[in-house]
């Protein structure tokens, strides 16, 4: 601005550090016009901060009206620097004191300290004269000694910057009085040292010159112009030395404030009295002074917070140019007229959903220009949102949580602030504030049932879904996405994941192999719903796989035997009547359900309306008596059905023979197949042979029985067909109603050489002491009394007569070709 380089090092070297209030204030002093960058003090060392966690605090300066910054915070040397042009005039004009009111924000905890910068004038104003040259006309009737009051000289500095004197040029008739007015401002008057005389001089040129006392000193001049007139001896009187009003801020334009008036004894063009202001300012430009009325009105914009008060010279001067002088002072009264304003100092965005109640997401600043109630201001925020705003320091308030947050259940909170200040009428703002909240992985997967079925037919295609299983995660993003897999385990001893795989993203479950009911019929394996968070979250599920049957097993016949190496012929009394009992085809089949209800039929007989058998017990019955003309040899085809879609069927053949005895059949020879009649001849040679033999043996074994075993009855077989439940296949299904014979109820039947006549019997279950398969009547003696071994041992046999006509069972070798 002009001045030396070394006064701007003087006035650096004034900067100091004042004492720390008790509640952590620091003040310092500083010249202004001061360069950017400049250093005005150590923040940091002056308020005994930590200089690393200034930065983390995030240190910053803020002023209390939000207007021009004129300091920063170097974070990383905490030095205090100017940052914006500081002019002493434009910010405090005359004012004695200017002092620039910024404060030191830290967070995280919050903390607040009040900054006073006192900004000291220099010397960059030079005086000046309202007018370029100052007019008087002086009667030249003036006594030696008459003073002439000249206009003050204004300075923009204050104090010894300020206008300290005047001087005159060197005259014949005229010396300069300097004076001091009550607010310490210098102003001259001409004092006439020598009476004038119009006809030797009518106009006299002075320059009068005014300077500050800074240093280097500056000055300022104008040129007084003085007319020589005739005597003009009475100058105008003000009513008041000193005029007070007041006035509301925001006051309309052309508002009368008041009415200045001065009066003059003289008449004519003497007493013409016209006012004006008397120093130069910008108060003309807010208030107009009408010259000839006195009327001071407004002319601009009236607003307390920038100038509470006015204080004007204002000047009456008579036609002449004589004149006096009064004081005007106008006080602004504040009016409710800035609505408070909210300020985001700091907002934590987005929140994490797990943060604890009472935590701080952000700090809010209200300001209020107006002053006293006007300016007192309260904060509220609206009902419903788990968040509070908490007073902290001055005009600060931490926004903090209430209650725990869940992104599932609300993501964004849109936060309404309003503030209110105690005006009358009270003004309100509000400020509305948009909070996320961020996702936490806090919700592990859900799925959709608590269990699930699938349910397959077996044999089914490898890589067929049976099913879907499907898990919701409320959380977002990674957080929320699903994987499935299976939990690893085993299914009969074998990998889970050899029989199920499931996709890993839509959670289908896929066979691995094809299935068989008889050998699985169901298995449960866990399916693993696990997200993406981290930690991750998972959980589990049990599927249950029921494997349906298909009819894909023919029924076997366990009786009679398949044909091989032998077959067997059944003996059938003459003397059986209608009815009774002759044998029975025992069939099982691999399948379950109505795939295993059985049903029996004869597709073929030698005497089709002799023999019938049950179409569900597969018992084979005559259906009339046995008379001489039937033929003795009787071959019957019989069918097993099962009862699936479509059904599968079995058959076989069973031979009867009609006699009473061994010693009433024919030539074995004629007993064969109907295919290999020609063949059997020596076979059934044989075979009587060995029957015979069979029976005296059976009958030796059976005396024995009965001796060791008194008190049992004897064994009397009649109509019974020995069937070993070693025929059965463990792996059957047990059937009830299917025509299936139950293993639990499966009878050994044994031929005995009893009366006819006997009628005795007695049942008991099949047990695993029963006599196994391959001790059947093609058992040679000496095997059967193996097989029964000591008779104290020997185990319970079960014998069924439905019929009094006793029966047997041949068991005929092939006869060779």
């Amino acid at each position: 601005m002009g001045y030396s380089r070394f006064a701007l090092l003087c006035g650096l070297a004034c900067i100091f550090l004042a004492l720390h209030s008790v509640s952590g204030d620091v003040s310092y002093s500083i010249p202004e016009e001061m360069k950017r960058g400049s250093v005005i003090g150590n923040i940091a060392k002056d308020l005994g901060l930590d200089l690393g966690r200034l930065s983390a605090r995030k240190a910053r300066i803020d002023t209390e009206d939000n207007n021009v910054q004129y300091s920063g915070v170097n974070l990383n040397t905490g030095d205090l620097i100017v940052q914006e042009r500081i002019d002493r005039e434009g910010l405090c004009a005359k004012k004695a004191s200017c002092v620039l009111k910024q404060e030191l924000v830290l967070e995280n905890p919050l903390e607040l300290h009040r900054i006073s910068i006192r900004v000291q004038d220099i010397n960059d104003n030079s005086p000046q004269f309202k007018e370029e040259s100052l007019k008087f006309e002086i009667r030249e009737s003036a006594v030696k000694g008459a003073r002439f009051l000249l206009d003050e000289a204004h300075d923009g500095d204050i104090g010894e910057n300020a206008v300290q004197g005047y001087s005159l040029e060197q005259n014949d008739h005229f010396k300069l009085n300097v004076n001091t007015k009550s607010g310490g401002r210098k102003y001259g008057e001409l004092i006439l040292d020598k009476e004038l005389d119009r006809e030797e001089k009518r106009e006299i040129m002075l320059l009068l010159t005014a300077v500050d006392g800074g240093s280097p000193q500056r000055s300022g001049t104008v040129v007084i112009h003085v007319t020589v007139l005739d005597a003009n001896d009475n100058v105008p009187v003000f009513s008041q030395t000193v005029y007070k009003a007041s006035l509301p801020e925001n006051a309309p334009l052309d508002t009368v404030v008041i009415t200045v008036s001065a009066t003059d004894a003289d008449e004519g063009l003497n007493s013409e009295i016209t006012y004006g202001f008397d120093h130069v300012s910008d108060e003309n430009q807010v208030f107009s002074l009408n010259v000839k009325t006195g009327e001071v009105k407004v002319a601009g914009s009236i607003d307390y917070e920038k100038e509470s008060a006015y204080e004007m010279q204002i000047s009456a001067k008579d036609g002449l140019g004589l004149a006096s002088y009064a004081t005007l002072i106008i006080e602004i009264t504040d009016m409710n007229d800035n609505a408070p304003v909210i300020y985001l100092k700091s907002l934590s965005n987005p929140i994490p959903e797990n943060v604890p109640p009472g935590t701080e997401v952000g700090i809010i600043n209200v300001q209020d220009r107006d002053s006293e109630s006007n300016r007192q201001v309260r904060c509220s925020i609206q009902q419903g949102a788990p968040f509070k705003l908490v007073p902290s320091i001055k005009n600060y308030y931490s926004l903090v949580t209430t209650g725990h947050l869940d992104r599932e259940l609300v993501s964004i909170y849109n936060i309404t602030i309003t503030a209110a200040d105690e005006g009358s009428p009270p003004l309100s703002s509000s400020k509305t504030v948009e909070l996320s909240v961020a996702d936490i992985n806090d919700n592990p997967p859900v799925f959709e049932e608590q269990s699930y079925s699938a349910y397959v037919a077996e044999n089914n295609k490898p890589g067929s879904t049976l099913c879907s299983v499907t898990a919701r995660d409320p959380d977002w993003r990674q957080n929320g996405t699903v994987i499935y897999s299976l939990l690893v385990g085993e299914v009969n001893g074998a990998p889970v994941s050899s029989y199920l795989s499931v996709n890993g993203d839509t959670g289908v479950i896929h066979a691995v192999r094809s299935f068989d009911y008889e050998q699985l019929r169901s298995f449960k394996v866990h399916v693993i719903a696990r997200d993406n968070g981290s930690p991750p979250l998972s959980s589990n599920v049990t599927v249950s796989v029921f494997i349906s049957d298909v009819n894909d097993n023919s029924p076997q016949i366990l009786y009679p035997a398949p044909e091989g190496n032998s077959f067997m012929t059944e003996l059938v009394p003459k003397a059986a009547h209608g009815g009774s009992l002759v044998s029975k085809v025992i069939a099982v089949d691999a399948d379950s359900g109505q795939n295993a209800w059985l049903s029996y039929h004869i597709v073929k007989s030698t005497d089709p309306g002799l023999f019938t058998i049950g179409v569900h017990s597969g018992e084979i019955r005559t259906q009339r008596d046995i008379s001489e003309s039937d033929s003795m040899k009787q071959n019957l085809i019989v069918a097993v059905k099962d009862n699936g879609q479509p059904s599968l069927s079995a058959t076989c053949s069973m031979y009867l023979l009609i006699s009473d005895n061994l010693a009433e059949v024919p030539e074995l020879k004629d007993i064969s197949y109907d295919e290999k009649n020609s063949k059997l001849t020596s076979y059934l040679i044989i075979a009587l042979v060995s029957v015979s033999t069979f029976f005296l043996t059976f009958i030796i074994i059976i005396l024995g029985v009965r001796f060791c075993r008194r008190r049992k009855p004897r064994l009397l077989f009649d109509g019974a067909v020995a069937i070993p439940s070693a025929y059965l296949p463990p792996n059957y299904a047990d059937v009830d109603g299917t025509g299936t014979l139950r293993s639990t109820y499966n009878y050994d039947a044994y031929l005995t050489t009893g009366s006819r006549t006997s009628d005795f019997k007695f049942v008991t279950s099949y047990n695993d002491n029963t006599l196994p398969a391959d001790q059947t009547l093609r058992k040679s003696p000496t095997d059967f009394a193996a097989a029964f071994g000591d008779c104290d041992d020997s185990p319970k046999v079960g014998t069924v007569v439905t019929s009094r006509l006793p029966f047997y069972t041949l068991m005929i070798p092939p006869i060779p070709l």
